[in-house]
């Protein structure tokens, strides 16, 4: 990692070098230039992945565009996601929701909220921007299936599933996921993908080479936000993060490295933020391929596969789960018979797929990046080293968050050139069809998994199932007991653990809250004497 003037900076030297306690002294100019009194009325907020080049919600579905459209854009509500409340609903452009009949869902809305551009919110932008995401082309396959929608008056909007052939009710939390546009964007997706206009606390101003400024919206709903300016900027690396925030440059950070969060934990010049994320860490087996096209390679590379291990390198960043959805999501809970370290089982499959000893295998290419996750390539060397102890022939290719994200997601012709991916997938709603449907189902991706290109009938039952399920609690079983049951014995992807979000600021920080699948509120945030 290369800093200012050419000086090169380890994460061992790290730790000697800012967290000493002489870190104003050490610090190159640019880091130092913002560590004045905390009168001013900007936020720089330090992103771990860059932005995507259109401002059309619909269009991607990458974690830092998601972060930032949380800004500008409104939702029907909020799902805040506290671990000791995680189905709580926080309204914001919808008042209440109603099921009218098992395929209609009914929206009340606020009166009086605004665009960025002046328009006055309605039902018909309601309506616009649900039929629009909801099209089975759009990229961001977040929706079920489409949905038409009725515009019953101004402030009221009924949403019909029936087209999709899925009850209402799934729609119950996803709808706190999903940006509102104005009707007039979505009619021009020019306008749309160039200069995002939202309901949200934040304006779009302008984009400067790797920093994307916002100011204010003096006719947000919930009163203006009490900072002047926001810059979310891309910063790769996660030591270079650090010193930005430490030399004054930086105000938020995160995806902090757990070395990192357990130093600054006692750092007076910061505060620390540590919390259950929506994202499980997946190994994702391309199973369009061989050798992965067969499940029993992929049971086998899972039995080679010693989680605690894992849970060890990633401390404070990693909390052990074993499903294929965190804990935070809807019916969740701790898979029986789920996939441990068993060499001896391992050999059997091995075995079984026509690979004795791993002899036979193709070499193996396991992708992962550096950068964006915390310890990646470090667990990445570890499941290397054991998959590699049982004759499994794997070569780890680390690559930096820009190229790692060009290679993630299977294209619309021919097949990745690796064989295994590590990734996660965020989402900001307890909805766990978001994460299900994404990876799992057939119909989500050109190849069947958007990661994974799974194509499994019997996947794609359970998942309907659970889905066609408009008794929640009915559909809760379905998940714990049919659902992620079917997806453990397939197998077309292993998850690890689920993420723990660790984030810092500057210590005069007041009022900020971090979402767990990333998101930053600072409407009410502000800096504090000191």
């Amino acid at each position: 990692m290369t800093l200012s003037k050419g000086r090169s900076l380890s994460r061992r030297s790290f730790n000697t070098l800012v967290l000493g306690g002489a870190a104003a002294s050490t610090l190159a100019t640019p880091f130092i230039r913002r560590a004045y009194a905390d009168t001013r009325k900007t936020l720089v907020f330090g992103s771990g992945e860059p932005v995507t080049a259109s401002f059309d919600p619909t269009s991607h579905t990458s974690l830092a565009q998601i972060n930032l459209e949380g800004f500008i854009f409104g939702q029907l509500f909020r799902t805040p996601m506290r671990p000791e409340k995680p189905d709580e609903i926080v309204w914001e452009l919808a008042t209440g929701q109603k099921i009218i009949d098992p395929f209609t869902i009914e929206y009340s809305l606020r009166d009086g909220v605004k665009f960025h551009d002046g328009a006055d919110f309605s039902a018909e932008d309601v309506k616009a921007s649900l039929e629009y995401a909801s099209q089975a082309s759009r990229p961001a396959a977040w929706y079920p299936g489409p949905v038409e929608v009725q515009v019953v008056d101004r402030l009221t909007a009924r949403v019909s599933t029936k087209a999709g052939g899925y009850p209402a009710s799934a729609l119950y939390f996803l709808m706190g996921f999903l940006p509102i546009m104005a009707k007039a964007d979505v009619a021009d997706p020019k306008r749309l993908q160039a200069h995002p206009n939202g309901t949200g606390p934040f304006k779009f101003i302008k984009q400067e080479g790797n920093s994307t400024v916002l100011n204010a919206f003096d006719g947000f709903q919930n009163g203006r936000p009490l900072l002047d300016e926001l810059r979310f900027n891309y910063i790769g690396d996660a030591t270079t993060r650090v010193l930005g925030l430490l030399g004054g440059e930086i105000d938020i950070i995160e995806r902090l490295e757990p070395e990192q969060y357990e130093t600054l934990v006692s750092d007076k010049r910061v505060k620390t933020q540590r919390t259950i994320s929506t994202e499980n860490k997946y190994l994702h087996f391309r199973c369009n391929k061989p050798p992965f096209d067969n499940p029993l390679m992929r049971r086998a590379v899972a039995h080679a596969i010693d989680r605690e291990q894992i849970m060890g390198v990633m401390g404070v960043a990693g909390h052990a789960s074993s499903n294929y959805i965190s804990p935070l999501k809807f019916g969740y809970v701790d898979l029986p018979d789920y996939p441990s370290y068993d060499p001896s089982k391992c050999q059997e499959l091995l075995n079984q797929a026509g690979y004795p000893k791993g002899q036979g295998l193709p070499e193996i290419e396991y992708l992962t990046g550096t950068g964006f996750y915390p310890k990646t390539k470090e667990y990445g060397e570890v499941i290397t080293a054991m998959l590699q102890e049982q004759g499994i022939p794997v070569k780890l290719t680390v690559l930096e968050v820009a190229a790692w994200v060009e290679k993630i997601y299977q294209a619309k012709e021919g097949v990745p050139h690796d064989n295994m991916v590590d990734v996660g997938w965020s989402t900001g709603s307890p909805e766990p069809d978001l994460v299900l449907r994404s990876m799992f189902h057939g119909s989500a991706g050109p190849q069947g998994g958007l990661v994974n290109g799974i194509r499994d009938k019997e996947i794609d039952e359970a998942l309907d199932l659970e889905r066609g399920t408009a008794d929640p609690e009915e559909r809760k079983k379905i998940i714990q007991t049919v659902t992620t049951p079917k997806i453990m014995e397939k197998l077309p992807s292993f998850s690890l653990f689920t993420s723990v979000n660790l984030h810092a600021m500057r210590a005069s920080l007041d009022g900020a809250y971090f979402y767990p699948n990333g998101p930053l509120d600072v409407t009410k945030a502000q800096y504090s004497a000191t």
